[in-house]
């Protein structure tokens, strides 16, 4: 059993989808009987409230329930701790409102984390067809970057047992959550299940340079708030040898890789809010 927590704000073109997956996993039932889904919906002007509770009877169906959370005020902190203080169970899953998960992920999560130590766990991310060109091949080299290959990188979905959960209190009000968390553990208590979920990028240059932007603000903030997470860090470098690697092999992606990364960088100007770009 588990307890997944789905932060969603304006989210009706994807939760439908989100649900579906998460509501068809397959595997041992003891791993899967009693599951509770918990989809706090903040400050939402669309369908996205009335999209997820028309799931509540598929869910109960299963023996598994489904609440849907409406806060008036946004920010996806805000979310996550209003989900985790409706949840019961553990593992706690943090899944993102446009993910979607391999049918058999959820069970793999709840197997992995079944341990008394704290423990943290993520799928495999597979990028979600784009589109625009420019995000095809941007995502096509985003994903042989070293971090991606060699890390267990948690974007879009990230989960912990108990005594990982212990690790921190309340969520903190910063923009990388995910970083945040997975920082929060050592590199030997991260753990990869070999079960894919779906990620969708962000469309077009314009919104690649946005999101990239809000990423490295949310690794810089987290390095000024809280530098004794740093120390937990085992991205590997991305040496010269491995880039021109990639640009031998990819030229055009790592060209738009490059441009996006670089026009973050020069472009970064403020904190962003919790925005895909969408």
């Amino acid at each position: 059993m588990a307890s997944v927590i789905i932060p969603a704000n304006n989210e009706e073109d994807y939760i439908g989808a989100c649900l579906a997956a998460l509501l068809a996993q397959e595997g041992p039932e003891a791993a899967l009987a009693g599951t509770e889904i918990m989809v706090v919906a903040n400050a939402c002007t669309d369908r996205t409230v009335a999209i997820a509770r028309g799931f509540e009877g598929e869910a109960a169906a299963r023996g598994w329930r489904l609440v849907v959370i409406e806060l008036q005020e946004g920010g996806k902190p805000l979310a996550l701790n209003a989900g985790d203080a409706a949840a019961t169970r553990f593992p706690r899953v943090y899944l993102d409102a446009d993910v979607e998960m391999g049918p058999r992920l959820l069970a793999a999560l709840v197997e992995t984390l079944d341990r008394e130590a704290p423990a943290y766990a993520s799928g495999r991310l597979k990028v979600a067809p784009a589109r625009s060109w420019v995000t095809r091949v941007f995502g096509r080299v985003w994903t042989r970057v070293p971090f991606m290959t060699h890390c267990v990188a948690g974007a879009g979905l990230f989960a912990v047992n108990e005594a990982g959960r212990g690790r921190w209190n309340a969520f903190p009000e910063i923009i990388s959550d995910d970083t945040f968390v997975r920082l929060s553990f050592l590199p030997h208590e991260r753990m990869g299940v070999d079960e894919p979920f779906v990620w969708p990028m962000v469309e077009g240059f314009s919104n690649l340079v946005r999101v990239r932007g809000r990423q490295d603000a949310g690794v810089a903030e987290l390095a000024a708030l809280h530098p004794e997470l740093m120390a937990n860090e085992s991205k590997p470098r991305f040496t010269p040898g491995r880039a021109l690697a990639i640009a031998g092999s990819d030229p055009i992606g790592f060209a738009v890789y490059a441009g996006v990364v670089l026009a973050a960088r020069l472009g970064r100007r403020r904190r962003a809010g919790w925005s895909r770009g969408r």
